[in-house]
């Protein structure tokens, strides 16, 4: 039987110096039927270059180039022209072990929406990632699942892709939460199959520096999701710096998600905060 294509996705922005490890991860899969789409964000770097070199070197990694769009837009360019049915996001400072698609393939008959494993860090930080185990009503709390987990192609279409307006971050999260619902199974493997790296400009260290970003982000996520929250947490208000938001900044927050959230939900929670 022919084995599922898994396209990697992998967006690139001013970190070309980390590319070939990361590429090199792919390319030492012992799952072979797979793509790695090399996304260039508008990079001013050696990106293309390196990525370049790299479709030389083996005819399923392709290039792709675009206008500089943030992180969310990159992975959805690449999973556009995506042609597997299940899609790995890599970031390009990333690396994952030998047999992660290989492990990952052998769930994909099964019913989950999600296929993840364990995680270490290196670079500035080493040692074991100490992932919470998943649960629905937990996810709504805080991202439990990193960026390289598995899903559907499908599921990205039928969500409508990363959300472009989290550019400072939390877009892992959100893409979770557009996916998963309390019925979705998510599956962990036994195995160390994705490394971070770890460094002092990496995005969630920026975000937790920048309060004032990750406030935003953190909102912003909150509000899309509104009605999960009033359905599976309701006590979740109260993990959220959504209490200390003026009337005014939450309704334009709410025009900025355009997802037509002015629902009985959000004019509770309006209520709520008055």
């Amino acid at each position: 039987m022919q084995q599922p294509l898994i396209s990697v996705i992998v967006p690139c922005y001013n970190q070309s110096i980390y590319m070939d490890e990361c590429l090199q991860s792919v390319l030492d899969q012992t799952y072979q039927n797979w793509e790695c789409i090399m996304v260039n964000d508008g990079s001013p770097d050696h990106t293309e270059e390196v990525a370049l070199q790299w479709t030389e070197k083996d005819t399923r990694f392709i290039y792709l180039k675009k206008e500089n769009g943030g992180l969310s837009s990159a992975r959805n360019a690449g999973i556009e022209v995506a042609k597997g049915e299940w899609i790995l996001p890599l970031d390009c400072d990333d690396k994952i072990g030998s047999h992660y698609l290989e492990l990952a393939s052998a769930q994909f008959d099964k019913d989950y929406t999600v296929i993840y494993c364990e995680a270490e860090f290196f670079g500035d930080k080493e040692g074991k990632w100490e992932l919470p185990i998943y649960e629905y009503n937990r996810i709504l709390i805080n991202n439990l699942i990193f960026c390289s987990g598995l899903f559907k192609k499908q599921d990205w279409i039928t969500v409508g892709g990363y959300d472009i307006n989290l550019k400072y971050g939390r877009e892992d999260w959100d893409f979770w939460l557009c996916i998963l619902n309390s019925n979705s199974n998510v599956f962990k493997l036994d195995y160390c199959g994705f490394y971070y790296r770890r460094k002092s400009d990496s995005m969630d260290v920026e975000l937790n520096i920048n309060n004032e970003k990750k406030i935003y982000s953190e909102n912003y996520v909150f509000i899309k999701h509104l009605s999960k929250y009033l359905i599976y947490n309701d006590n979740a208000i109260e993990n959220y710096n959504l209490l200390s938001m003026k009337l005014d900044e939450l309704r334009t927050l709410s025009r900025i998600i355009n997802k037509n959230l002015i629902t009985r939900s959000l004019f509770k929670l309006i209520k709520f905060l008055s």
